[in-house]
């Protein structure tokens, strides 16, 4: 199969995993978390890789690829919940960057396929969760809090 993948799609399909990861990656190094650049891009060059290495001669190998695919999304999940970090009051994080590194385990299997146009509307997807997302979840934070105050202070009296 890898001889008769053109050496230029290869090193596309290769690459753009990479940098969609790296850009992911990015994300959560601009969050100060501690799955960033490498850890993402190595998730997404890996499921590219696995992949491509199970792609057919006729690029349609379907059952070997989702044998492939389901070891990676079950597998992905260990790394996704060594994020995950429970403190002394009971408070939950690194759901968001497990999230991403499960997302970037998809995608990197996306580059291994070749949907160029699934990877770009769901790259963009994920950057507007990722750049909204936080905004919305404490504007709503507040507003729900505020509401929840008023009627408690309402029932009350």
């Amino acid at each position: 199969m890898l001889n008769d993948m053109p050496t230029t799609d290869l090193i596309l399909r290769l690459v753009t995993a990479v940098l969609t990861g790296g850009l992911l990656g990015l994300n959560r190094d601009l969050h100060r978390k501690r799955a960033g650049v490498r850890t993402h891009a190595l998730v997404t060059l890996g499921a590219a890789m696995a992949t491509i290495a199970m792609l057919g001669d006729d690029y349609a190998n379907l059952d070997a690829v989702s044998r492939v695919l389901q070891g990676i999304l079950t597998g992905i999940g260990f790394l996704g919940a060594g994020v995950i970090i429970r403190d002394a009051e009971g408070h939950v994080s690194g759901l968001t960057t497990a999230a991403t590194i499960w997302v970037a385990a998809v995608l990197g299997t996306l580059c291994g396929l070749g949907h160029w146009l699934l990877i770009a509307i769901s790259s963009l997807l994920i950057f507007a969760i990722l750049t909204v997302g936080g905004r919305l979840e404490k504007t709503a934070e507040r507003v729900f809090e505020h509401e929840a105050d008023e009627h408690n202070r309402n029932t009350d009296n």
